[in-house]
């Protein structure tokens, strides 16, 4: 901005924050291009954004612009295949696992160089037909009222005929509880000073369920996580956490093999996590053996299974992360964390680098998955559509300390402890459909200085003017069977109160 441009480009700039910073870095970007009169071009894959920020729309696929036009027009009524596969990968309007699989683009993106030389997107295309495969795909004008809008494609008037492909449920029951945490408290010591990062954290996943974990960076959510694992133990005297019923040694190297084995992580980026310099034989085989102790013709069998079980082709085996793409690297670290069979997958933002047709495949493994070895898993994600569609069950954290846990559609539904329900005010809907913004004041506190009462008060919408949220931890209230909501206003109250916008102190 120091140059005064007259045009920004924003790639990416809100990937992996949470909805309330992300709604914030928005509302800095509408300021300046207020301010400014810059013109701004945003890449994202997050299609809320998009919608929510921008006057027009291109769709690009295999380096080329297939659809443009105004982002109401596309979103609405989108004139190319590719367009309406990506709408339809969305987990919209609350879908749930239980109910239908998401919607996927079949095939994969062509790789780079490859030659297109009549339509980029043929090959996986519910359209196509010979026409499309000997005839480049002309640029259709679809102008109104002196609106510009194209489509490079050969059936736009076919486009709204295509039906989401049918997909079956993906079944999912719980049993009994699995992983155990109780009372969990971790102290970190940084320049002679104490900070808190867990604070009595309760907690418990049953078998076959997802637990999601949401909140603001900051919040915990990976240090609970790494607690789990045993990276960060427990403080002295700071709770336990008990798998089966047997407590877990606080750090991974004191684990019995088998603790180890039960207990995996798929992490963010896979680029990171995964050997670049290995073939992904290479990869599995190592995990088969160290969690398994299987001899190399078990191992064998056992890799070809999960790379079947993961829809990785034997050419996949043959090569190195840096040969394949996002999706079919995530596929590989989630293969690695089946390999020995686990009880719990600890899930550690595993989509929000993924387009979100890919997106959708990975939640629907993942969901299959679950399914059929009634593996548990600890879903930590800022994408709440993604957890809606995941997660049996949510927790809520801030600063250290668990805000609110429930079922999903009950949480969803509200009542609401009022920092969840600002977090899902930001959350930008690829509908148009209009929401009241809750915009939170001032920065999350610092786990060095948290704040007296309800750690949430200094940024709470509906503090109560009373002061005792300024003065007293705030009980846990329950606000219908499983559903609890740390804060001083009763549930029924805050159901009210939510009924209407967030703008006085209450009495």
């Amino acid at each position: 901005l120091a140059c005064d441009p007259k045009l920004l480009v924003l790639d990416e700039p809100t990937t992996g924050l949470d909805a309330t910073v992300e709604a914030e870095v928005l509302d800095l970007v509408r300021t300046l291009r207020s301010q400014t009169g810059a013109g701004i071009l945003l890449i994202a894959h997050n299609l809320g954004v998009i919608r929510s920020m921008c006057d027009r729309v291109g769709v690009m696929y295999a380096g080329k612009i297939v659809e443009e036009g105004p982002a109401e027009q596309v979103f609405d009524d989108p004139k190319h295949p590719y367009t309406i596969g990506l709408l339809q990968s969305l987990p919209r309007r609350g879908r749930r696992k239980g109910e239908r699989a998401l919607a996927t683009i079949p095939g994969t993106l062509p790789s780079l160089g490859a030659d297109l030389p009549t339509c980029v997107f043929v090959d996986r295309c519910p359209l196509a037909t010979d026409l499309c495969r000997t005839v480049v795909a002309p640029v259709v004008d679809l102008s109104t009222d002196g609106v510009p809008r194209m489509t490079r494609c050969h059936y736009p008037e076919l486009v709204s005929t295509i039906e989401e492909r049918e997909s079956a449920s993906i079944l999912s029951s719980t049993g009994e509880t699995v992983l155990q945490i109780i009372g969990v408290s971790k102290t970190f010591r940084q320049s002679g000073h104490d900070v808190p990062a867990l604070v009595g954290v309760d907690l418990s996943v049953a078998d076959g369920e997802t637990l999601g974990l949401v909140g603001e960076s900051g919040s915990g959510k990976s240090t609970l996580a790494k607690a789990i694992l045993g990276v960060h133990s427990p403080d002295d005297d700071g709770g336990e956490i008990t798998l089966d019923d047997h407590q877990l040694a606080a750090q991974t190297g004191d684990r019995s093999t088998e603790d180890k084995r039960a207990m995996q992580i798929v992490f963010q980026n896979p680029d990171s996590a995964l050997n670049a310099s290995w073939t992904v034989r290479r990869i599995l085989n190592r995990a088969v053996k160290k969690l398994t102790g299987a001899n190399q013709d078990e191992t064998d069998r056992r890799v070809a299974a999960l790379a079947d079980h993961l829809r990785l082709s034997p050419r996949h085996l043959d090569m190195k992360p840096s040969q394949l793409s996002g999706g079919l690297k995530q596929r590989v670290a989630i293969a690695r964390a089946f390999a020995g069979d686990p009880r719990i997958v600890v899930c550690d933002e595993p989509t929000s680098a993924l387009d979100v047709s890919v997106q959708a495949a990975i939640l629907n493994l993942l969901a299959e998955l679950q399914s059929d070895q009634r593996t548990s898993y600890v879903f930590i994600s800022h994408d709440l559509g993604v957890v809606r569609y995941l997660a049996d069950r949510i927790a809520v954290m801030y600063p250290g300390r668990i805000m609110e846990v429930g079922d999903t559609d009950a949480l969803f539904a509200g009542p609401q402890h009022p920092y969840t329900e600002a977090l899902l005010s930001a959350v930008p809907s690829v509908d148009g459909e209009p929401s009241t913004r809750i915009r939170l004041e001032g920065e999350i506190p610092s786990p060095a200085n948290p704040p007296s009462g309800c750690v949430f008060h200094p940024r709470c919408p509906r503090v109560l003017a009373s002061g005792i949220c300024a003065t007293t931890e705030p009980p846990m209230l329950e606000a219908s069977l499983g559903h609890t909501i740390k804060c001083h206003i009763p549930p029924d109250e805050l159901r009210r109160l939510q009924q209407t916008p967030a703008d006085a102190s209450l009495g």
